[in-house]
């Protein structure tokens, strides 16, 4: 019987389960080498751990994983439930809290390595975490898709460590008892985007789609709806949207450099963003608070059919 251990935690909502023994061995070679080794040899270990009947679809995975750059405390490779992302803003921050947790890490600034590079985070000692996400910036201003049901929807494309299509100008209602229809919106936006050869760079799939609105908190800047690949929303203000919206507003001169901005999540969490330039790079800068909520043994018995997980 295989063990792996996990430790769950949630970022705004947003729950993230790091694998920190047990999992897959990948190699030594760089993360973008190792995500790959991970995808084509042993996807088992993503659907065993994120999928039915031990995970579900709104749940984030974390592969810790052996640094190949010694200036970083540890290396990771996100994962959801149906695929792998670059990077992962909520999950950043939860997998700092659980190296806290796991006395890997102190109080103070850390590097951690992604299969796109390299990642800063400052944590609090606690609960909060600060992170300078990679660079970020919108590819195309006010792309319009035909979208079934719902006319002609204009939108950005914009990189944040993930691809996005953000939505401001929209009929939807961003509040939680809508979100069956926040998630069909965006579903059908998403399909129209695919359908209609709308990409990211080097016809990258646009994966997420980002609906924003007034916040239900005047203290905040903006409310907003993350659709993520696999159909579940995000919970969280969603750490690589915010960043792509950073730079949306960067590029549009709403924001300036060191100006924080307070993105509400559809169930009203927040984060708190920022941008530094560095040349004509945008870096955002995302703070947020994760709680750990478990601790966890899962037993991989072959006996059982769904050992590996049903696949979403």
């Amino acid at each position: 019987m295989n063990r792996i251990q996990t430790i769950d935690s949630h970022t705004g909502g947003e729950p993230t389960r790091v694998i920190i023994k047990g999992g897959p061995d990948l190699g030594t070679n760089n993360l973008a080498v190792r995500l790959d080794n991970f995808r084509n040899h042993h996807d088992g270990y993503r659907r065993a751990i994120l999928c039915e009947p031990r995970g579900s679809d709104v749940m984030v995975g974390a592969l810790l994983c052996k640094p190949v750059d010694p200036s970083c405390i540890a290396g990771v490779i996100f994962f959801n439930n149906v695929g792998y992302l670059g990077m992962c803003g909520h999950g950043t921050i939860g997998l700092a809290v659980t190296l806290g947790h796991l006395g890997m890490i102190t109080k103070g600034n850390h590097n951690l390595e992604t299969p796109i590079g390299k990642i800063n985070f400052n944590f609090d000692g606690f609960n909060t975490v600060s992170l300078e996400n990679v660079p970020s910036y919108r590819l195309a201003k006010n792309v319009s898709v035909n979208v079934e049901g719902l006319g002609s929807i204009s939108g950005d494309v914009a990189w944040g460590g993930n691809w996005f299509f953000l939505v401001n100008e929209h009929q939807e209602n961003l509040n939680p008892a809508n979100t069956s229809r926040l998630t069909n919106v965006a579903q059908r936006i998403q399909s129209a985007l695919r359908q209609q050869g709308i990409t990211g760079i080097n016809n990258a799939e646009i994966d997420h789609i980002e609906l924003f609105g007034t916040p239900q908190n005047p203290n905040n800047h903006s409310r907003n709806f993350v659709l993520c690949p696999g159909g579940a929303y995000d919970r969280s203000p969603c750490g690589t949207g915010t960043s792509a919206k950073i730079a949306c507003l960067a590029s549009d001169g709403k924001l300036q450099p060191g100006e924080v901005w307070r993105q509400e999540s559809i169930i009203g969490s927040v984060f708190e963003a920022s941008f530094r330039l560095q040349g004509d790079l945008v870096l955002p800068r995302i703070s947020g608070s994760a709680f750990i909520t478990a601790e966890t043994t899962n037993l991989i018995d072959d006996a059982d059919p769904f050992a590996w997980g049903i696949p979403s």
